[in-house]
């Protein structure tokens, strides 16, 4: 069920996609806003809401929930109806629908659609990872296996966002390809064994990365804070994420 909110989410993203008016915004922290990331909202949080479950939802588009009003959820909707809206302007279909379920801090289920590529992903702890290609192909996901010492790594990085402590970062692996990507499409681009490592060492927030991490989780990688070397939590005071790097399946 929560494939098929997202897929429709995803229908009313292309409709606008295809369309001559984006109705763009900008919101207070100077991040663009869409009628696709509107509308999108609207499907997700209603398509959840009628689930026998009666958990409540996070999402970007909502008002934000207090602290003090969210830090008990034992189990929640964490949303992201557009990830990569700069890349959806930017009409490169590098953009995402986010959909995850948080229990105690820690995602237990992923739901990720690519809209534009028409790929649909999935992760549930303990029961793997996997992906719907455009053909209707169901393919087990699994991470590639690499050391920090191989040579010619291929290390992802935001088409939008890349920062100098990042270009360092890379800059310490031998000959390593730099692989450019939008939204939430780093992570399962190591999911899929086509990369491996995402370094992010700039802001991000907690609804950009929830869903993805149990995908690349489940297929055989990790997503870590690199401030206390632990996996990435969730529901934090500030939904800021700390910087983390993932990694599809590190052997040292």
């Amino acid at each position: 069920m929560k494939e098929v909110i997202a897929l429709n989410a995803g229908k009313e993203i292309m409709e606008i996609y295809n369309s001559e008016d984006f109705g763009v915004e900008m919101k207070g922290d100077d991040s663009p806003l869409t009628k696709a990331d509107k509308n999108a909202n609207e499907v997700i949080v209603s398509g959840l809401e009628n689930l026998q479950t009666s958990f409540p939802i996070i999402s970007e588009e909502n008002k934000e929930i207090a602290y003090h009003d969210r830090k008990g959820f034992e189990n929640y909707w964490l949303v992201d109806p557009l990830d990569g809206t700069k890349e959806f302007i930017k009409r490169n279909g590098e953009f995402t629908v986010n959909i995850a379920l948080v229990q105690n801090g820690t995602p237990i289920l992923g739901v990720v659609y690519a809209p534009d590529l028409d790929e649909l992903y999935w992760g549930i702890k303990n029961l793997g990872a996997y992906i719907v290609d455009k053909d209707g192909i169901v393919k087990k996901l699994k991470a590639q296996s690499f050391k920090k010492t191989d040579p010619e790594l291929r290390i992802v990085c935001s088409r939008s966002h890349l920062n100098e402590r990042t270009a360092n970062f890379m800059s310490a692996f031998d000959r390593p390809e730099k692989v450019a990507t939008g939204s939430s499409l780093k992570f399962l681009i190591m999911a899929k064994g086509q990369a491996h490592i995402y370094p992010r060492l700039a802001p991000t927030m907690e609804w950009d990365t929830g869903a993805a991490q149990i995908i690349l989780e489940e297929s055989g990688g990790s997503v870590i804070n690199v401030e206390n070397d632990s996996p990435l939590n969730y529901n934090k005071e500030s939904l800021v994420n700390p910087h983390f790097i993932a990694y599809a399946n590190l052997h040292e």
